[in-house]
């Protein structure tokens, strides 16, 4: 089993670690609040918790971080860099830019470390479930190691490509959800309008090319006007903020997701930034 460390226990992160223990690595993590460390170790039962980034990284063979923005990781990233040593492998499961990616896997490389950027799709359902899809920029010999430890969360991993090439793939992911919540949204705004049977609709469509995750999983919190489920407004356009900067860079056109983008800064401007990605559909409705 392999010595972790794990620096990030929000709703993806604490139970990600979890797994790691429950599989049985020895975990020791850290949090910006060391309160949330603390009561980690204490509900599940297993690892340690380190009062420092550094201190969490000490001995460890493996480095997990699952942060906030890219801001967030160079800080954390910068705090741990003194100490990090040959031979040592950094994962960042946090949803970031390519380019910051780009940069601290240099700076792995040069203390003789490996880096690989692995964002992670699921939700926190799927982290809770350990059923994780996970896109992976790097080496194949740093991911080699890697891949099996996180493996403990994760129901499927892939090597996309060089570093950087995780985070563009978790950018495809963000922008194909974006327009098929989208385009449910309308779908139930409309059926609603025309006085249809939404359960009836789902039930006939949801069996043909229309189906996906998100009608399987969010048309009825959708029709109730729920939105307390999944990943939250605030970080979907934080995500879609990435991508799109990332187009600009390309030269991609995403005429599609610079609309739905501003459709969630509305829900935003409504103060539900702390709603689901589903709730496009209470615009609409409005």
């Amino acid at each position: 089993m392999a010595k972790c460390a794990f620096l990030g226990l929000g709703v993806m992160g604490g139970p990600m670690a979890r797994h790691l223990a429950q599989k049985g690595h020895d975990v020791t993590v850290w949090n910006r609040t060391g309160e949330k460390a603390a009561a980690w170790v204490a509900k599940v039962g297993a690892g340690q918790a380190a009062a420092t980034p550094s201190e969490a990284i000490s001995g460890a063979e493996y480095i997990f971080l699952c942060l906030g923005d890219d801001p967030d990781v160079e800080a954390v990233f910068a705090a741990f860099a003194p100490a990090l040593k040959p031979g040592q492998v950094i994962a960042d499961h946090t949803t970031a830019s390519a380019g910051l990616a780009r940069r601290l896997g240099e700076a792995a490389v040069a203390k003789g470390a490996g880096f690989v950027d692995a964002p992670v799709s699921g939700g926190q359902a799927g982290a809770e479930n350990g059923q994780l899809t996970v896109m992976c920029g790097g080496d194949e010999a740093t991911f080699a190691k890697v891949e099996p430890v996180m493996r403990a969360y994760s129901k499927q991993i892939t090597l996309i490509g060089e570093v950087g090439a995780g985070q563009l793939a978790k950018s495809v992911n963000q922008i194909c959800i974006a327009g098929v919540v989208q385009g449910i949204a309308e779908g139930l705004h409309f059926a609603r309008k025309n006085g249809l049977d939404e359960a009836k609709v789902i039930e006939a469509i949801s069996a043909g090319a229309a189906q996906s995750w998100q009608m399987q999983n969010r048309w009825k919190t959708m029709v109730d006007g729920k939105f307390d489920f999944g990943f939250a407004v605030d970080w979907m356009r934080k995500d879609l903020r990435i991508a799109l900067d990332a187009a600009r860079k390309a030269g991609a056109s995403l005429p599609l997701t610079s609309l739905v983008d501003q459709f969630y800064a509305d829900v935003q401007a409504e103060g539900h930034g702390r709603w689901d990605t589903s709730s496009l559909i209470s615009r609409l409705n409005r």
